[in-house]
C-alpha cells in the first residue's frame, strides 16, 4: 500500500533524519507517512523532480549551496499548491517573517518540539488532503460537465436535491424528439471511425439549435436525442429549436472526410403538455437518471418514428397551441405505435 503522505525534509544536519525516522517510526511502518530527506536546497528540487507525488515541505533556512528562503521562493513558483513549513531558530524571527510573508505555510522552531512538529505535520497534512479532496472534485466535476446537461447540475447543487432524491414533480413542458434517420443502414456501410465522428458531429449540430432555444438535452439514444423545454414560450422555442436542427443539417457540406454516402437527414417528433419530471432508478444502486417521462415524451417519439425524413410532425393539440406563429400543413389521420385511436398530425414547415 502507498503512504498516504508524502513529506520531503530539507535540512543539511544529520542526526534530523534519524531523529524523525524514530519518532515517527510507527506512522512509517503503518504507512501513513513516507518521509524523504535532503541536505539543501539544491538537493531539495532534484528530489522534487524524483517524486512529484510530495505532498509536503519541511525546510530549514539557513543552509549551504541553497538556503530555505530561496527554495521556498522556488517551491512557490513551480508548485504554487504545495505546502512548506519552515524551520529555524526561535531568533531567526525576521527570516521566519520573511517566510510566511511568502507563502509558508507554517513555521517549527529548532531545537525541535517533538510535540509541536507532530501537531503542525497533523494540520498540514490535513491542509493538503482537503486540497486534493477539492481539486479531485473540480476534475470530476468537470469530467460530469461533459455528461450531464448544466441544468441539472444546478439542480443536483441544490439544498432539496439530496433529501428528495426520489421526489418527482408535474410540469408543463414541450418535448423535442429527434432521430438520423437512415442512420443504422449508413453505419453499415461506412468505417466505424468515421461514423462515430459523424454521429458527434451531428448531435453537435442538434445540441446547438437546443441550446440557442433554452432547451436541454435528457439523453442521448443511440442515433437520437431527448431534449426538453421547460419555462415561458416552451412550445414555441422548442418548435424553433426544430426547424434550427434540420436547417443546420441539411444545408451542410459533407463534414467527414471518408464518408462516402450522402448526409442523412434528421426526423423530428415534437409534442407539448404534462410530463413527470424526477429521478428515474434503482435507491438501492443510487443509480438515477433525471428525466421525463409520460404520454406526452411517448407520443413526441411516435411521431418521430411516423416523420420522414426532414420532416417536424406535431398532434393536432400541439398544433392548435402554436397560434399563428408557424406555418404547417395537415398530414390528417396517422396511426402510431401503441395508439388505439388514429393521431391527427400536422407538419411544422416554417
Amino acid at each position: 500500500m502507498s503512504a498516504e503522505s508524502k513529506i520531503l525534509v530539507v535540512d543539511d544536519e544529520d542526526d534530523i533524519a534519524q531523529l524523525i525516522r524514530q519518532k515517527f517510526r510507527r506512522q512509517i511502518r503503518n504507512q501513513e507517512f513516507e518521509f524523504i530527506f535532503a541536505q539543501n536546497g539544491v538537493d531539495a528540487l532534484e528530489k522534487l523532480h524524483e517524486y512529484p507525488d510530495i505532498d509536503l515541505v519541511f525546510t530549514d533556512i539557513n543552509m549551504p549551496e541553497m538556503d530555505g528562503l530561496t527554495l521556498l521562493s522556488k517551491i512557490t513558483e513551480e508548485s504554487p499548491l504545495l505546502k512548506t513549513v519552515i524551520i529555524s531558530a526561535y531568533g531567526d524571527m525576521p527570516n521566519i517573517r520573511t517566510a510566511m510573508n511568502q507563502g509558508a505555510f507554517d513555521f517549527i522552531c529548532k531545537p525541535f518540539d517533538f510535540e509541536d512538529f507532530e501537531q503542525t505535520l497533523d494540520k498540514a497534512v490535513r491542509s493538503v488532503q482537503q486540497i486534493k479532496k477539492t481539486l479531485q472534485a473540480v476534475r470530476e466535476n468537470n469530467i460530469l460537465k461533459m455528461y450531464v446537461d448544466d441544468s441539472v447540475l444546478r439542480f443536483m447543487g441544490s439544498k432539496e436535491y439530496e433529501s428528495s432524491l426520489l421526489a418527482t414533480e408535474t410540469i408543463e413542458a414541450s418535448i423535442l424528439f429527434a432521430d438520423i434517420a437512415g442512420f443504422t443502414a449508413l453505419s453499415e456501410r461506412e468505417a466505424p471511425d468515421a461514423v462515430v465522428r459523424l454521429l458527434n458531429w451531428y448531435f453537435d449540430k442538434m445540441v446547438q439549435a437546443i441550446i440557442a432555444q433554452g432547451g436541454y438535452v435528457d439523453k442521448f439514444m443511440g442515433d437520437a436525442v431527448l431534449a426538453v423545454f421547460r419555462g415561458e414560450n416552451h412550445l414555441p422555442r422548442a418548435l424553433r429549436a426544430a426547424l434550427d436542427v434540420n436547417q443546420r443539417t441539411q444545408q451542410a457540406e459533407n463534414p467527414i472526410s471518408g464518408v462516402q454516402s450522402a448526409l442523412p437527414k434528421i426526423s423530428i417528433g415534437v409534442n407539448t403538455g404534462e410530463v413527470i419530471s424526477g429521478n428515474i432508478g434503482s435507491a438501492t444502486l443510487k443509480r438515477f437518471d433525471f428525466t421525463v417521462i409520460g404520454d406526452v415524451v411517448n407520443t413526441a417519439q411516435r411521431l418521430q418514428s411516423a416523420a420522414r425524413p426532414g420532416q417536424i410532425l406535431i398532434t393536432q393539440a400541439t398544433f392548435e397551441k402554436t397560434g399563428d406563429q408557424f406555418t404547417c400543413r395537415e398530414i390528417g389521420d396517422v396511426s402510431l405505435k401503441n395508439k388505439s385511436n388514429l393521431v391527427r398530425v400536422f407538419e411544422v414547415l416554417g
